[in-house]
């Protein structure tokens, strides 16, 4: 069983930033690639963010694309994801998961969630 813990969220205002880390157990961290995924009310988890098993491979979505950036330390079995330039809009729970295979896109790749951690950013 792979337990993941979600830190950092919080209330920052448009412009700022925030720092999320995601603590993992259980099962080999670093044999897996890692994703970000946020919902805000009313809309669909959407991706944000992966990286895979070594770092050597990001992936963003393009609304983050230069304002986030995903990285990991799989001596510290933590993945983070740095929130930059911070708009309203990326107002969201944030979530973070284990990928298992197929697409880094798409939530169903994903096997194994946090609970989440929510990131509000006021105008």
């Amino acid at each position: 069983q792979v337990q993941l813990v979600e830190s950092g969220g919080g209330l920052v205002q448009a412009g700022g930033s925030l720092r999320l880390s995601c603590a993992a157990s259980g099962r080999t961290f670093s044999s897996y690639a890692m994703g970000w995924f946020r919902q805000a009310p009313g809309k669909e988890r959407e991706f944000v963010a992966a990286i895979s098993w070594n770092g050597d491979n990001t992936y963003y979505t393009d609304s983050v694309k230069g304002r986030f950036t995903i990285s990991r330390d799989n001596a510290k079995n933590t993945v983070y994801l740095q929130m930059n330039s911070l708009k309203p809009e990326d107002t969201a729970v944030y979530y973070c998961a284990q990928h298992y295979g197929g697409s880094y896109y798409y939530k169903e790749s994903y096997e194994y969630w946090g609970q989440g951690t929510q990131v509000t950013v006021s105008s």
